[in-house]
């Protein structure tokens, strides 16, 4: 495989390993490649990598769980022209018990965005970004401090990592959401140590539907 034939997923984890080591300062492990492209399959992800390094795209010491090196050559760079789109940083969200939202966020300027390439969200029409706060999505791959890209939406499938309103409450949260057969909504976090969120359909309001994570750098980040 030559230069400038890499297929769409080939570019699609190329241009994931890019944003995650510029945010993070280290490489992503295969499971985070998998998560934030949208591929279950470890040895997928596994194929493709061999494929970039192979063709001088990349680097890897498969001993490693992050043992992936970007190769220092002219490549598609990513502020190419029309290659990044621009999403707005809108405020926070709350992973944990749900809290209340105020309607702007004062330590967030109005104007503070995040660019990303556009083959990983396609149009920025409908997309913002949000801090999380809270620990509640941990085992998926959501921490305290970590990005969620959202996309605009109210409606959302069973399983969606979505931002919902509870509107009696007046307070807003990030969970998995799941309509049961009985009217009622499950919130459901991704950590063992905390309780699902039941709610009445009528009083849940979907805000957003996740489509990327862009996680922090944390002190002694490991696999």
């Amino acid at each position: 495989m030559n230069k400038g034939e890499l297929t769409k997923r080939q570019q699609l984890i190329l241009d994931f390993i890019r944003v995650f080591h510029a945010a993070n300062m280290y490489p992503p492990t295969i499971r985070e490649i998998g998560r934030g492209i949208g591929v279950a399959s470890t040895s997928v992800v596994n194929y493709n990598l061999d494929k970039l390094r192979d063709a001088g795209w990349i680097n890897r010491d498969g001993r490693v769980s992050r043992g992936l090196q970007l190769v220092n050559k002219p490549v598609r760079r990513i502020p190419a022209r029309g290659a990044l789109v621009t999403v707005p940083l809108a405020g926070r969200i709350f992973a944990g018990v749900p809290v209340p939202m105020p309607a702007a966020d004062a330590s967030f300027a109005p104007d503070e965005t995040i660019d990303l390439p556009r083959s990983m969200v396609g149009d920025a029409e409908d997309l913002f970004a949000l801090q999380v706060r809270g620990d509640s999505m941990i085992d998926a791959m959501v921490s305290n401090g970590d990005i969620v890209v959202m996309k605009r939406t109210q409606i959302a499938r069973n399983g969606d990592l979505v931002a919902v309103w509870l509107r009696r409450e007046e307070e807003t949260t990030l969970k998995h959401f799941f309509l049961e057969p009985n009217g009622r909504v499950r919130l459901q976090p991704a950590n063992p140590t905390m309780k699902p969120i039941y709610a009445q359909a009528k009083n849940v309001e979907v805000q957003g539907r996740v489509v990327l994570v862009l996680r922090q750098p944390r002190n002694g980040a490991r696999a």
